[in-house]
């Protein structure tokens, strides 16, 4: 039976229980729940679970933005300034249920003049799920991994990073501990550059410097971690090459922060700065160093691969040919025989056609 509409608001008790035993708290309270029927006087009970979570959780994000007014469920200024949510990260499950019913509540809140916005959500991921010996990771099953005896022994920041290099975030990862022990060696050759710093880098060195910083901010721009963290392993795999200076280094930590923070914190403090690592700018990469001055080109006969050649970046195509059929190991392949067809790819391949 509905209240009836003169009897609205029903005013909720201040005192309901909450025990933490399951069941509504409202329930609890016998006043408020031993009523009258508003039909035939009789006794009755009111409803005390009348809606889904589901009904909660699907325009929360709108409360988010103005917790504290009073005059409506939210402020439509402020709605309008915060929204819509630039990145949504959770769970496959929510797909059906959470989205849909948040597309729902958003859609009608516009019709009825409250926002000014069609789509709660600009981004969307889905993270995968976690596998241990080909199934997935649960209490349940009992196959689950204590990340406090890993972090005793490795510390949280080799945790994160063995997580965010072994899968990208919208698939499954296969754990395997033998990646937590590599996280553990990347992290302390990191650390080891910090003893061995020069006055000033090589011009080779800061040109993968630059390489990097355009990788790997377009990389977690995308929430690739994986292949973040891989540019971040060949650019010091380049400074044990050569050497790092101060502004180097300071880049490499600076990319390296926001999946090892306190590992970082540390370095960033050890190079004599007063503020977080984290108040400091997101490097930048200058367009013009990540011009190569040379390319390396494959040469291939009949689609196989039989010799390389390393050429100026700017060398024109005649000059090119020449060397192309000037080199000593793919003379062989084409002595005596009628060339078809030369095809180049400019910076990366030649292909001869016999």
């Amino acid at each position: 039976m509905p209240v009836p509409y003169e009897d609205l608001p029903v005013v909720l008790p201040k005192d309901a229980p909450f025990t933490g035993e399951g069941g509504s708290p409202l329930a609890k309270v016998k006043e408020f729940v031993n009523v009258k029927c508003p039909k035939c006087q009789g006794p009755a009970r009111r409803e005390t679970d009348t809606m889904a979570t589901f009904f909660d959780s699907s325009w929360y994000f709108l409360r988010f933005c103005s917790p504290k007014y009073d005059s409506s469920p939210f402020n439509k200024d402020d709605a309008a300034y915060w929204m819509p949510v630039d990145q949504y990260i959770g769970g496959i499950e929510h797909a059906i249920l959470h989205l849909l019913y948040a597309r729902f509540f958003t859609k009608f809140f516009q019709d009825l003049g409250m926002i000014n916005f069609k789509e709660p959500f600009n981004r969307l991921l889905t993270q995968g799920m976690v596998l241990k010996d080909g199934e997935v990771m649960s209490k349940s099953r009992g196959n689950i991994i204590d990340p406090d005896s890993i972090i005793k022994l490795f510390g949280a920041d080799t945790l994160r990073l063995f997580i965010l290099f072994a899968a990208p975030p919208e698939t499954e990862l296969e754990w395997d501990d033998r990646g937590i022990e590599g996280a553990s060696k990347f992290l302390n050759r990191v650390w080891r550059v910090g003893d061995n710093l020069k006055d000033k880098a090589d011009e080779a060195l800061v040109r993968v410097m630059h390489k990097t910083i355009k990788k790997v901010s377009e990389d977690i721009e995308g929430f690739k971690f994986n292949t973040a963290i891989a540019g971040l392993m060949e650019f010091t795999n380049a400074i044990y090459q050569s050497a790092a200076d101060k502004e180097v280094f300071a880049n490499l930590i600076l990319m390296l922060a926001p999946i090892a923070p306190h590992f970082c914190e540390e370095l960033w403090a050890g190079l004599g700065n007063k503020e977080s690592i984290f108040k400091a700018q997101w490097p930048k990469y200058d367009p013009k160093l990540l011009i190569e001055d040379t390319a390396t080109i494959v040469l291939q006969v009949n689609g196989k691969v039989r010799s390389k050649i390393e050429v100026s970046a700017g060398i024109s195509e005649e000059k090119l040919k020449g060397l192309i059929l000037s080199d000593d190991k793919l003379k062989p392949w084409i002595a005596g025989k009628s060339i078809r067809n030369l095809i180049i790819v400019p910076g990366k391949l030649a292909n001869i056609v016999i």
